[in-house]
């Protein structure tokens, strides 16, 4: 993808008001972010070009989730991370009690590791991705049933 296309889609996206977009063409893809604090842009690329595809197994049945049930999902396309490092205990697992403000996981993007902090007080019920993969943004990680 060319410098000249990438500026023009900054441009249209300006225009438009549109915060965030992904492209991807054959190997290639670009995901652009307007950042809210002085109209900066980050450049991810998105997840299939961070990590080398994973052979899937049937998709499971989806898991009915209580209508109460709290979804955490990704701020950003990265790898997930239930530790702070390899060897040391998840920083949560199912049945634990979380407050808010309380770090539920680690997503990395372009080797800078953002903590996801719980915005609610509750249980985790869920956690819907393993260790070490990727994520894309928006992707559910969590369900915490709430106090």
């Amino acid at each position: 993808m060319d410098i000249e296309r990438v500026e023009a889609l900054l441009k249209l996206m300006h225009e438009y008001s549109v915060a965030e977009i992904e492209i991807s063409e054959k190997e290639t893809g670009l995901h652009l972010r307007l950042m809210e604090a002085g109209g900066t842009v980050a450049a991810v690329p998105p997840a299939s070009i961070l990590a080398p595809p994973v052979a899937h197994a049937a998709s499971p049945a989806p898991v009915a989730v209580p209508d109460n049930n709290i979804e955490v999902k990704s701020p950003m396309v990265g790898t997930f991370y239930r530790s702070s490092k390899p060897g040391t205990p998840p920083f949560v697992k199912v049945g634990d009690r979380v407050a808010e403000g309380e770090v539920l996981c680690i997503v990395e993007a372009m080797k800078l590791m953002n903590e996801l902090e719980s915005e609610d007080s509750g249980t985790i019920r869920e956690i819907l991705i393993e260790n070490a993969q990727p994520v894309q943004f928006g992707q559910v990680l969590f369900h915490i049933q709430p106090d």
